[in-house]
């Protein structure tokens, strides 16, 4: 899963729902008991992105794996996500959306089981696999549901307010639940945890969401999934080997190929189809949306790929407990979620995250270059860092990288919208969530990578430092495309557009 995700991502996506011609079955229950059951599976789906980081040294200790197999035990989960999640959307569209978030339910839940049985670290990395399909065929059918239930305007915003609050509320709620769970009954715990709450979860689904979908969704696009998994995993491979056998490896030169090849393929299969491909390209003509995606994929490339060896480093190398580690974090996720709670204290406020005020008020560019900058700052304090290093020392790289964070996600995703048509912002929502996630996978395996073992304490403090560096300079980079391509204000929608919203 991906910082941020969802919590602004996902929200435009309720406009594109609102102008569906959608055909229901059923009455169902309450909508604001719809919205509970909903914001349950969506809650769960983005606590597994930072839960399983707290855990990953008991985990090594315990399954006998080395860092290739820790960074696998992230990437399968993010893998999935990010290669199924458009293709989900699509199948809610042609399949009913309530079928799926039930199936994605089943599969999750399966999929945590699973993880929480494991006997090696190759059938967890397989159930993480699983638990990232369901988690993707959840990510879009909350928000779809969730919009049908509530078709007026005003109660629409103020339900999905909420859905956004708590999903602010899983990133830092991860690191401290994971870190109590891991210390009181050990790393399975983080995972089967998962069961007793998808259970009535599947069965509240059932009884009280009502069917929707949209009789002229579009068509699956099949060889564009295939190839863009296959570009994404053998991407990810290759990094993942190269820290393990060296770059120059017959494994890596031929997962390198097999990259290249999909790649070129994705180009010309979605080329071809035009606008029912699964990424269709004109959208990447336009430089704002592109910089937008690329500052979306860079962000988590960077934020992923440092908290990995981050979690590795405090638990390792500076001897913290788990649950000590996931406290360190929160200033981190902090203020991804300053106004969620009162989301949960006052549902029926219209919320939005500071960073989204300000982006709505002044456009992407300032708030994008600005977050990428202080995100940037932060991440290159970590420098400094060392194995006898104070609380004190990392405190002020924390907050900056944090607030550096919560400025740029919602920026990101504005900027991505705003480069495109109306009727196309749930894709462009869908295509900026799938970069993130992307760039998390493959951020994951290369810091992975640099930094190596850790149980070679003075390389992988090398390595850790080497991360965090390299991540503050991508950032700067995002930054310097940002301030020169970004609009300095969002576009308003024309009159027809606005229109068609209310249609």
């Amino acid at each position: 899963m991906s910082v941020g995700e969802g919590t602004q991502g996902d929200v435009s996506d309720a406009a594109t729902v609102l102008r569906r011609t959608t055909r229901r079955g059923g009455r169902g229950g309450s909508p604001h008991a719809v919205l509970v059951v909903m914001c349950v599976g969506y809650f769960l789906v983005l606590l597994d992105v930072t839960i399983v980081n707290v855990a990953l040294p008991r985990i090594g200790s315990s399954l006998g794996a080395d860092v290739s197999g820790l960074q696998w035990v992230v990437d399968g989960y993010a893998l999935a996500l990010a290669s199924l999640m458009l293709t989900a959307g699509t199948l809610g569209d042609l399949r009913g959306h309530k079928r799926i978030v039930v199936t994605g339910l089943i599969v999750f839940g399966a999929g945590s089981l699973a993880c929480g049985l494991a006997p090696g670290v190759a059938v967890l990395v397989a159930a993480r696999v699983v638990q990232g399909v369901g988690a993707a065929l959840l990510l879009p059918g909350t928000l779809a549901i969730i919009s049908d239930a509530f078709p007026d305007g005003a109660g629409q915003a103020k339900a999905i307010g909420v859905w956004a609050g708590i999903g602010s509320l899983a990133l830092p709620a991860g690191p401290l639940l994971g870190g109590a769970l891991v210390d009181g009954f050990g790393w399975r715990a983080i995972f089967l945890l998962n069961v007793p709450i998808v259970l009535p979860a599947l069965a509240w689904t059932g009884m009280i969401v009502k069917e929707s979908r949209e009789p002229q969704g579009r068509e699956l696009d099949l060889p564009g999934v295939v190839l863009g998994s296959l570009l994404l995993l053998a991407t990810t491979y290759a990094f993942i080997q190269a820290g393990r056998s060296g770059a120059g490896s017959v494994h890596v030169v031929v997962a390198a190929v097999a990259a290249l090849v999909s790649l070129g393929a994705l180009v010309v299969v979605e080329r071809r189809r035009g606008d029912q491909a699964m990424l269709p390209l004109a959208l990447f003509r336009r430089p704002g949306f592109d910089v937008a995606n690329i500052a979306a994929g860079t962000m988590n490339l960077g934020t992923l790929g440092t908290l990995f060896v981050l979690m590795l480093f405090l638990q390792s190398l500076q001897h913290h407990p788990p649950l000590a580690a996931g406290l360190a974090i929160v200033p981190l996720f902090a203020p991804l979620a300053v106004l969620a709670p009162l989301a949960v204290l006052a549902p029926l406020a219209v919320l939005a995250p500071l960073g989204g005020r300000l982006t709505s008020r002044i456009g992407a560019r300032l708030p994008a270059t600005v977050g990428l900058l202080i995100a940037a700052a932060g991440l290159a304090l970590l420098i400094r860092v060392n194995p006898s290093s104070d609380y004190a020392v990392m405190l002020p790289a924390f907050l900056l990288w944090g607030i550096g964070l919560g400025l740029l996600t919602p920026a990101v995703v504005a900027a991505a919208i705003a480069a495109v048509p109306g009727e196309r912002t749930g894709l462009a929502s869908a295509i900026n969530n799938t970069a993130r996630q992307a760039g998390g996978a493959i951020g994951i395996a290369v810091a992975g990578a640099i930094a190596g073992q850790p149980g070679s304490a003075s390389h992988f403090l090398r390595g850790f430092h080497t991360v965090a560096a390299g991540s503050a300079l991508l950032y700067l980079a995002a930054g310097l495309l940002a301030v020169c391509l970004l609009p300095g204000a969002l576009i308003p929608r024309t009159g027809r557009d606005r229109s068609r919203r209310r249609e």
